[in-house]
């Protein structure tokens, strides 16, 4: 089994056809988490983990999968606005490849264009958020969005 998968089809091949999933919103401070009902409809705010030591990371997103019954993982994946991908694709995907190593879970890469944009603007626009309490929600939102995403997607195939 490859690492991670790229689209939904290659996804749903080699997920489980129930259970949570959980979505990372990798950043190089923080990783934004969100969390799927079992039944995989909707998409919710888990938490946010400060970046440590990789082995760190891994142990807490670990122990978050046993306590969830983690299904599969979703990690965005940071393609720029042209459809490129840069740096930041380089170490999600090496990120995904590190934590398959440690966590047995399919796992989607998820195009993330304009979540964290979508996010900061529905904190500004509609919820009316200090910079402060968007800084501290906006990847953990953002994780619930692009999770959104897929889920919808999910229930399209």
């Amino acid at each position: 089994m490859p690492a991670y998968n790229r689209d939904i089809p290659s996804f749903l091949a080699v997920l489980p056809p129930s259970g949570r999933l959980i979505a990372l919103d990798v950043g190089e401070k923080t990783i934004g988490l969100a969390m799927s009902d079992a039944s995989r409809v909707v998409a919710s705010p888990l938490k946010l983990i400060e970046r440590s030591k990789f082995t760190t990371d891994v142990h807490t997103l670990s122990a978050l999968c046993r306590e969830f019954a983690a299904a599969g993982l979703v990690i965005g994946y940071p393609v720029n606005m042209d459809g490129t991908e840069g740096a930041r694709c380089q170490s999600t995907r090496q990120f995904a490849r590190d934590l398959a190593l440690k966590i047995a879970l399919p796992t989607l890469l998820w195009d993330e264009r304009l979540s964290t944009v979508a996010v900061n603007r529905m904190m500004i626009d509609e919820a009316d958020l200090s910079r402060k309490r968007r800084g501290e929600l906006v990847d953990k939102l953002a994780a619930t969005y692009l999770l959104q995403g897929v889920l919808d997607a999910l229930g399209n195939q």
